[in-house]
C-alpha cells in the first residue's frame, strides 16, 4: 500500500477506536473484516499505530494541537508504527516539520501527566501500592505485552513443544514460574502450526496459567469455573484433571461459551461442560450447592491489569465503574461458595491492580464467612513447586497471603487471587 494511503487508513481507523463505544480489538477486527484486502504487514502496522495512539494519549493529545489537519491524523503521525522514512513519504513539508519539533521534546520537558499516559483517578493508587515501583511499571504498560503458550500437558510435553517451534524459527523459552508456560519473543503467526491445530498449546498469559495451577484440581473431581469466559483457564484445568471427573464451565455469556468450542475440540478434553446461566443465582447453580470439590471465581473486574496489551481500558474506565464491579464481585464470590463442599477449596481471582476490587473482596469475605479458612497463596504456590513462589505474594502475616502479579516484576500481566477450604 502506498504510504499516504496506508497513513490515511491509520488515521481512520485511530478516528473509529477513540469514539470508545467498543473495545479496541474489537474496532480493529472489524475493520479488518470489512477491508479485507489488507496484507499481513498493513495489518500489523495499523493495529500497533492504534495502540500507541491509546497508550501515550495524554502525550499525543498534547503534542497534536500544534500541528495542522484532522486531529486523528496528527494522532495516526506521533503513533505510527513504522520505518521513520516510510511514515514521512507520505507527510506534506508542514507536517514534517511538526513531527521534528515533536521529536526534539524529551521526557524531562514533559508534566508528570503526559509521561505516565494514565487517568488522574487511577494514578494515585497505584503510587500508593507502589511507590517508586510506579514508574517502571509506566514504562511496561507502555512496551505492550509479550506472548506466553500454555503447553496443553494432557497431549504433549513442553520440551517437545518447544523443540518442534524452534524447528519452525520460533524461538520459545520456559516460563520461569508456570511449569505449563512457553515464552517467545515477537509475534509469530502460530495458529497454522501443526503443534496449535493439534491443540498441544494455548495462547495464555503467564500469570492466568498460575491462577489455574492455585486451583490445584484432581482427577475425578467435581469442579467448576464460575466465570469461564472463553474458557483459557478451563483448558488448564481440565488438563490437569487428565479429562477425568466434571468440569462445568459456567458464564453468562452463551456467546463467549460458543466461541470456546473450538479451543475444547482441540484440546482432547471430554470432561469439560460448558453452560450459559442467566446471573450466579441460576437454578442450575443451586442445583450443585454443596457437592463441588473446587471452584474458580476468575471474576469480571476493570480489566486493569491487562493494560499492556488492552490499553483502551484506561480510558473506558472510571471510579464509578471500580464501585459498581465490586458490589458485582463480591455477590458473584458469595454465590459460587455455596457450590462447595465440606474440604472443597476456593479460588477467587482478578485481572485487576486495584485493591477495591482485590484485597477488600477477599477480606470482606473472610470476615463474613467464618466456615471458608484462606490458605496462604505463597504456601499452596510452593507445595506445588513453583519457583521462588513467595516473590509472587503478599498480605497477611507471613506476607504470602495472597497471590499478586505485576507486569514490571514478574512480566506477566497483573492478577491477584485468594484461595480458601471450606471447613
Amino acid at each position: 500500500m502506498h504510504p499516504k494511503a496506508l497513513l490515511e487508513a491509520c488515521a481512520e481507523l485511530v478516528r473509529l477506536t477513540l469514539k470508545f463505544d467498543h473495545p479496541a480489538d474489537a474496532i480493529v477486527s472489524r475493520f479488518f473484516r470489512d477491508h479485507r484486502g489488507l496484507g499481513p504487514r498493513e495489518r500489523a502496522t495499523m493495529a500497533e499505530t492504534v495502540y500507541t495512539v491509546l497508550r501515550k494519549k495524554l502525550l499525543f493529545d498534547h503534542l497534536a494541537p500544534s500541528g495542522s489537519g484532522p486531529k486523528e491524523r496528527r494522532l495516526a503521525i506521533l503513533g505510527f508504527y513504522g520505518p521513520g522514512d516510510f511514515l514521512r513519504s507520505a507527510l506534506t513539508e508542514q507536517e514534517t516539520q511538526w513531527l521534528d519539533a515533536c521529536e526534539k521534546v524529551t521526557p524531562a520537558d514533559l508534566m508528570e501527566r503526559h509521561r505516565h499516559n494514565l487517568p488522574e483517578w487511577l494514578v494515585q493508587p497505584l503510587k500508593d501500592q507502589l511507590g517508586d515501583e510506579f514508574w517502571p511499571l509506566v514504562e511496561q504498560l507502555n512496551r505492550g505485552a509479550g506472548l506466553d503458550l500454555r503447553v496443553n500437558d494432557f497431549k504433549a510435553k513442553r520440551a517437545d513443544v518447544q523443540k518442534e517451534l524452534a524447528k519452525a524459527g520460533i524461538k520459545a523459552v520456559p516460563t520461569p514460574y508456570s511449569p505449563w508456560g512457553l515464552r517467545i519473543a515477537g509475534k509469530p503467526a502460530l495458529n497454522k502450526s501443526d503443534a496449535f491445530l493439534r491443540g498441544d498449546f494455548e495462547v495464555q498469559d503467564e500469570g492466568s496459567q498460575l491462577l489455574a495451577l492455585l486451583l490445584d484440581a484432581k482427577r475425578g473431581e467435581m469442579v467448576v469455573d464460575f466465570c469461564a469466559g472463553a474458557g483459557g483457564k478451563t483448558l488448564a484445568i481440565g488438563a490437569s484433571m487428565r479429562s477425568t471427573g466434571r468440569l462445568y464451565a459456567f458464564d453468562t455469556s452463551a456467546h463467549r461459551l460458543d466461541s470456546f468450542k473450538p479451543r475444547m475440540a482441540r484440546s482432547g478434553l471430554s470432561n469439560v461442560h460448558p453452560a450459559a446461566i442467566a446471573h450466579e443465582r441460576d437454578e442450575r447453580v443451586k442445583r450443585l450447592s454443596g457437592k463441588i470439590d473446587r471452584v474458580l471465581v476468575d471474576a469480571p473486574c476493570t480489566g486493569l491489569g491487562t493494560l499492556r496489551r488492552n490499553p483502551d481500558l484506561k480510558w473506558r474506565q472510571n471510579q464509578q465503574a471500580v464501585d459498581e464491579m465490586a458490589v458485582k464481585q463480591t455477590a458473584i464470590l458469595q454465590s459460587a461458595s455455596r457450590l462447595l463442599k465440606s474440604g472443597g477449596r476456593l479460588v477467587y481471582a482478578t485481572c485487576s491492580v486495584l485493591p477495591q476490587e482485590n484485597e477488600a473482596i477477599a477480606a470482606a469475605f473472610s470476615e463474613a464467612n467464618p466456615d471458608f479458612q484462606p490458605l496462604p497463596a505463597g504456601e499452596v504456590l510452593n507445595g506445588l513447586k513453583v519457583a521462588d513462589a513467595a516473590s509472587l505474594c503478599t498480605g497477611g502475616e507471613s506476607g504470602d497471603l495472597y497471590l499478586r502479579l505485576w507486569p514490571q516484576r514478574h512480566a506477566t500481566d497483573g492478577f491477584f487471587a485468594a484461595v480458601w477450604q471450606k471447613k
